[in-house]
């Protein structure tokens, strides 16, 4: 059995990141997040505009202080707060990041991956924008580093899907796992609880679709309403209200059980920030969140993957 991690003081029995990577490297890592220069096919009319209703105009960019600048310029501006034996994530974040051509996309990693100090590339794209000559450039990095690819799934219900206006159906989703596993790169899935018209049931069937695609990770994001947002849209014209926090951590809770137990656990929140954020007001505390997913996971005796054999005919 799986040694759980306990994640600070917080103790929440599941196998959180920071766990994974005091294990595998012995040391908390820094994260490197990058504005690499890439748009997506799901708000140039590739795929649909506009892009998902919670998505903002910088998609998922919010956070990226250094976004502005080359990506030679972003990376080091991180390196030179660091110490010398620190070890860094380099962290494609916001849009699409295998949105382009092999040569373009060969360029601008490699950019980022320019001190020996840096261990992991991560990056976050879109299940449609994964194909074998893109997989096979991931997959030739494999002799520097650890390479990670995040898929955005959100929900593994289709009708789900066409309401946020994701722009593919769950089998893309499936292509692109395997088309990723087969070169043993490792494949983080991300879900948001709290999606329109989605209940508890539709966010476990989401967890059970996730471990049984036997991925490395995920990441679990709460939802939230952000400012110039279709989703901020329809939370004003009353055709959308968010969970509440008590809501929020009881489908969160239930969710790690679903989980398979060496699947790790990227995160369990979502950060909006705090100018931006129309609603709910509970997304501004991130550690008022944790505490009441553990106070969920206590009083339910639940931990990672304690529900599996419970749904099992």
């Amino acid at each position: 059995m799986l040694n759980f991690i306990w994640d600070g003081e917080k103790g929440m029995l599941y196998n959180n990141l920071s766990g994974y990577l005091r294990k595998t490297y012995n040391k908390r890592l820094k994260k490197i997040c990058i504005d690499g220069g890439f748009y997506c096919p799901n708000r140039d009319g590739t795929v649909s505009f506009g892009g998902c209703i919670f998505c903002g105009e910088r998609g998922a960019g919010e956070h990226i202080q250094n976004r502005k600048k080359s990506i030679i310029e972003q990376v080091d501006a991180e390196l030179k707060k660091g110490k010398e034996d620190d070890l860094f994530i380099a962290y494609f974040q916001n849009y699409t990041n295998t949105y382009a051509d092999t040569e373009t996309l060969k360029k601008r990693y490699d950019e980022a991956l320019c001190d020996k100090r840096i261990v992991i590339l991560s990056v976050g794209t879109r299940p449609d924008c994964i194909n074998e000559e893109t997989a096979d450039l991931l997959a030739s990095y494999k002799d520097r580093v650890d390479v990670w690819v995040e898929l955005g799934l959100q929900s593994s219900k289709n009708d789900t899907g066409r309401l946020i206006n994701r722009g593919y159906d769950t089998d893309v989703f499936d292509r692109a796992v395997k088309i990723l596993k087969d070169r043993d790169i490792k494949v983080i899935a991300h879900m948001i609880v709290g999606l329109p018209g989605e209940s508890m049931a539709d966010a476990q069937n989401t967890a059970k679709y996730i471990a049984k695609a036997d991925i490395f990770g995920i990441k679990i994001h709460s939802i939230y309403v952000m400012e110039g947002t279709k989703l901020a849209e329809m939370y004003r014209e009353n055709l959308y209200t968010p969970p509440t926090l008590s809501e929020f951590a009881e489908t969160v809770a239930t969710i790690i059980g679903y989980l398979p137990e060496d699947l790790v656990i990227h995160r369990l929140t979502g950060d909006c920030p705090r100018d931006m954020l129309v609603a709910p007001e509970w997304n501004t505390d991130k550690h008022k969140i944790l505490d009441e997913i553990n106070r969920c996971l206590t009083e339910k005796n639940i931990s990672q993957g304690s529900l599996i054999e419970k749904s099992k005919p």
